[in-house]
């Protein structure tokens, strides 16, 4: 907590703020149970410069923004312990006051020494069924284990999720939820985990379908348990790595269920399996109510995932240029994708053959950045006698590429090109 909102007066800090305390963690998302709400968080704002407002006025619920901290103010309850066992975990429901004494009547110290996330009740998560989904973020990001218990009321939510039995909570916080446990070390491992209690049945039915859709040739895994190492794999060797590309990584695959087939030769094929996926990671991040600009570049990454590698310079120099706009994390998603697959079609050579063809690409996408066009739109138009429309861009982009593979270096050259482009096409400035 910044130095400048200080500790309410008779307030208790209560939730993930203690838990992670005591983990020697640093927090900055505070709650508070205090006597007046409103007060307590107006005092605050004050005092931090930050901003109060009503959070939830039916309940009392306030909170403050200052900064990078958020702290939010409940009502503090007559009987603490009551107001702590309608908490969600164990390990959440440790009350402690701004002297550092704790109230842990559920014993979530202990715990947390085991390394265990236990709930609270066993009504914990129909109160609040996003609570399923928070055991997994939580066994992710602080490396925790469900108890046996916990592990068969998930499971049971899961199930009544799945069904209708239980409310949906709104998908902007199942995304948050999700988005916390993808940014952790422990993704891959979580996310087989909501598979396996069926939870993945439920948020990510695209992603759930992978399982047990065998793939042969270069994979020695199902699709889904390829798709989960590849985001391990690139959680490990990428852990700078955003949301964006670690999402993308994980549907990259998404669309091999329904494109699934045999050739002639006996061997499985999933042609067009990249725009079948792209359609789907939109309409999964679209249902999750992730950010616009985040969603375009998961469907982007996931269209392009398949595109084969350049075998020579021109060529490397041509795939930057198309996809500059998606690289450097176009590159992340395909070795994270290739060193998942280890099938029988997978041999040292065609590892080294792909490690070349990366090291070209990634050569040339460290040269500096390409210089203004040679040609603009006005000059094309007098070039060509061309109005403004479509006909200018498509001059625009032909001559651009060919800058970027070194086909013409000079506007001369450019103009040139020019000409015997719309020359080809019957255009009538291509006789000039």
């Amino acid at each position: 907590m910044p130095q400048c909102m200080p500790a309410p007066e008779g307030g208790l800090l209560v939730g993930g703020a203690v838990r992670d305390a005591l983990l020697g963690r640093a927090t900055r998302d505070l709650d508070w149970l205090v006597p007046d709400p409103e007060a307590a968080a107006r005092r605050a704002a004050a005092a931090s410069g930050g901003s109060a407002f009503a959070l939830d006025p039916a309940r009392g619920l306030w909170r403050v923004v200052s900064g990078d901290y958020t702290a939010d103010f409940a009502p503090r309850p007559e009987r603490l312990e009551a107001g702590l066992r309608g908490r969600d975990f164990t390990v959440n429901a440790i009350a402690a006051d701004p002297d550092g004494r704790l109230f842990d009547p559920l014993r979530g110290r202990d715990d947390l020494r085991a390394r265990r996330l236990r709930l609270v009740s066993a009504g914990a998560l129909v109160d609040d069924p996003l609570r399923a989904v928070r055991a997994l973020r939580l066994a992710a990001t602080h490396g925790l284990a469900l108890t046996a218990a916990t592990r068969d009321a998930v499971a049971a939510a899961a199930d009544a999720l799945a069904a209708g039995r239980l409310p949906s909570p709104a998908w902007e916080r199942v995304r948050e939820e999700l988005d916390l446990l993808m940014a952790s070390t422990g993704a891959g491992a979580a996310l087989f985990d909501a598979h396996t209690l069926g939870l993945l049945r439920w948020m990510l039915p695209e992603l759930d379908a992978c399982a047990d859709v065998p793939q042969g040739g270069f994979h020695h895994l199902d699709v889904l348990r390829h798709s989960l190492e590849a985001l391990q794999r690139l959680v490990t060797g990428f852990p700078e790595a955003d949301l964006a590309l670690r999402w993308a990584t994980l549907l990259h695959d998404v669309g091999k269920p329904d494109t699934r087939g045999l050739g002639e030769d006996g061997r499985v094929h999933f042609y067009g399996h990249a725009g079948r996926g792209e359609a789907l990671a939109e309409a999964a991040l679209t249902r999750l109510r992730a950010p616009r600009a985040r969603t375009r570049r998961v469907a982007a990454l996931v269209r392009y995932h398949m595109l084969e590698l350049p075998r020579g310079e021109r060529a490397a120099r041509r795939f930057v240029h198309r996809r500059r706009e998606l690289l450097p994390d176009l590159l992340e998603l395909m070795i994270a994708d290739r060193e998942a697959a280890r099938g029988p079609l997978s041999s040292e050579a065609t590892r080294n053959a792909y490690r070349m063809a990366l090291a070209r690409v990634i050569a040339i996408l460290e040269r500096p950045p390409p210089q203004p066009p040679l040609l603009d739109g006005e000059a094309v138009m007098a070039l060509l006698g061309l109005p403004q429309g479509p006909r200018v861009g498509e001059v625009l982009r032909l001559v651009r590429e060919a800058a970027a593979v070194g086909d013409v270096s000079s506007p001369e050259e450019a103009a040139a090109l020019a000409r015997r482009y719309a020359r080809a096409q019957g255009w009538p400035g291509g006789a000039a």
